[in-house]
C-alpha cells in the first residue's frame, strides 16, 4: 500500500475574508499564503518524499518549502470555471444572480464554459497515477480544491494547505483522511520560518527575539498566588508580535494573519501588544510590558521608552492615548513587583 498526501495550495493573493472563484486564473500566493506554506515542512509525514504540483503558481509556491524544485505535472490543475473564473463572488452574484442562487441548493450547477467534475476526476486520477509510476515511494501532491474533491469523493470545506490522505492499492485510490490542517507547535524554528516567509526585516526579527526573551523573564516574576502563565503561548506571541510591523495598524494586521494560520489564541495576544484590553495580569499583559521594555534590541525603562514615543504625540488625542498606555504599563509593573 502506498500513500498520496494531497495538499490544497496556500491562500492566493486575495484579501482575507473575501471569496473569489479563482479556478485556472493564475494568482500568486499572498502574505498569509506564504506563511501557510512555510508551516508544511514541519508536518512529519510530508518530509523526504517526492513532491509534485500543478502548473499554477500558487501550487508551485506552496510546494517549494517542501521541495525547491517540485515536479510540475499537467492534469493536477484546478477546475476551469468558465465565465466565472477570476471573478469575486460579489461580482458573480451581481452578474449571474439566478445561477448564483441556484448553486446554493445544487453546487453541481456549473457556469458557462466550466469543466465538468467528471472531466476533472479523469485527468486528476490519470495525473496521480503518472506521478506514482515515476517513483516507488509515497508522494506529496499540491493541487486544488475541486481537483482534490474529485479524488476523495467528498466536498467538505477544504481550507488552504489542508492535507488529505489517499491510499493506492495498485488498483484504486482510497480516501483515508480529508482536510486536516497543519498545526505545528510555534517553536522558535517555526516562528522564524513564518517570519522569513513574510520577509520580515532583520532588525524587526531581532526586536522580536529580544521581546520574547524579556517576556519569558517577566513570566518568572508573576506572583506565586497567580495562575501560571502559558509560556509557549507567550513565547509564540512575542516572537510574532511585530510580524506586520510595516503595515498600517500593525497589531491588528498581524493578529489577522496569525488567526488565518489557525492560531487564534496567539492572535488574541498579538492584537493587544499595542493597546491592552484590560490591566489584568495575563499573557497579553506580559507581552505588552515586555514590548515597552525593549527598544530595538536594548532594554530600557518605561520612562525612557515613553519619553521617546512622546515626541511623536502631536495631538491631544495622541497624548491621551500615550498617557493611558504608560499607566497600563505601570499597572502591570506594579503587579509583578508584588512578588
Amino acid at each position: 500500500m502506498r500513500y498520496v498526501y494531497l495538499i490544497r495550495h496556500a491562500m492566493p493573493d486575495i484579501p482575507i475574508g473575501e471569496r473569489w472563484c479563482v479556478g485556472r486564473t493564475d494568482l500568486p500566493l499572498g502574505t498569509v499564503g506564504r506563511m501557510q506554506a512555510a508551516l508544511l515542512p514541519f508536518v512529519p509525514e510530508l518530509r523526504d518524499k517526492p513532491v509534485f504540483c500543478s502548473r499554477l503558481s500558487r501550487a508551485i509556491d506552496t510546494a517549494r518549502p517542501l521541495c525547491p524544485e517540485p515536479g510540475i505535472r499537467e492534469g493536477l490543475e484546478e477546475q476551469d470555471m468558465g465565465v466565472w473564473d477570476g471573478l469575486s463572488f460579489t461580482e458573480i452574484k451581481s452578474l449571474y444572480p439566478e445561477l448564483y442562487a441556484a448553486r446554493e441548493h445544487n453546487p453541481y450547477l456549473w457556469p458557462e464554459g466550466a469543466e465538468s467534475m467528471e472531466s476533472v476526476g479523469r485527468r486528476m486520477r490519470a495525473a496521480l497515477l503518472r506521478c506514482l509510476e515515476e517513483t516507488g515511494d509515497d508522494i506529496v501532491v499540491v493541487s486544488h480544491k475541486s481537483a482534490i474533491d474529485s479524488i476523495t469523493g467528498s466536498r467538505p470545506k477544504l481550507l488552504h494547505t489542508s492535507v488529505s490522505v489517499v491510499a493506492w492499492d495498485g488498483r484504486d485510490l482510497i480516501p483515508l483522511e480529508i482536510g486536516r490542517l497543519p498545526h505545528p507547535d510555534l517553536s522558535e524554528e517555526v516562528c522564524m520560518a513564518v517570519l522569513d516567509a513574510d520577509g520580515t526585516p532583520e532588525h524587526v526579527v531581532a526586536h522580536c527575539r529580544a521581546v520574547a526573551a524579556e517576556a519569558l523573564r517577566l513570566a518568572e516574576l508573576v506572583p506565586a498566588e497567580h495562575p501560571p502563565m502559558d509560556r509557549e503561548l507567550l513565547y509564540a506571541a512575542a516572537m510574532l508580535h511585530d510580524i506586520a510591523r510595516t503595515e498600517p495598524r500593525h497589531a491588528e494586521a498581524g493578529a489577522a494573519w496569525i488567526r488565518a494560520l489557525g492560531y487564534p489564541e496567539v492572535a488574541e495576544v498579538v492584537a493587544q501588544h499595542h493597546d491592552l484590553a484590560s490591566d489584568s495580569l495575563d499573557e497579553a499583559a506580559l507581552l505588552y510590558l515586555a514590548d515597552k521594555y525593549i527598544q530595538g534590541e536594548q532594554r530600557v525603562t518605561l520612562e525612557e521608552r515613553f519619553a521617546k514615543s512622546a515626541e511623536r504625540c502631536s495631538t491631544a488625542e495622541a497624548r491621551a492615548a500615550h498617557e493611558r498606555r504608560l499607566n497600563q504599563a505601570r499597572s502591570i509593573e506594579k503587579q509583578l513587583c508584588r512578588r
